[in-house]
């Protein structure tokens, strides 16, 4: 059966990639044209993707990337970058920085 949701009552669900890995906590929705356009998630610190991430806080991923939603939300984890992928050093240096995947 669909249920419902309204969107704010989605913002702090907790994210897992499909694998089972905790990535962290949806801080955010961004719509476009009134439609879900993808998902800005806080990566959590205690999650074990977080080294591979970097000193990046954030990543946006795409709604066509998400698997399931429900108590919690699953995502495809070609969405978190691997340690092989880098991230140039500049971007490194900044504070709040976000990946858009």
């Amino acid at each position: 059966m669909l249920k419902i949701r309204k969107l704010r009552e989605i913002v702090g669900t907790k994210v897992f990639t499909d694998s089972g890995d905790y990535f962290g906590e949806i801080e955010e929705v961004n719509l476009l044209d009134n439609k879900v356009d993808g998902w800005r998630i806080k990566i959590a610190r205690e999650s074990n993707l977080a080294s591979a991430m970097g000193a990046v806080k954030g990543i946006i991923v795409p709604h066509q990337f998400v698997k399931a939603m429900g108590e919690i939300i699953i995502v495809n984890k070609s969405v978190v970058p691997t340690k092989e992928e880098e991230i140039s050093p500049e971007d490194e240096q900044k504070p709040s920085q976000e990946v858009t995947v």
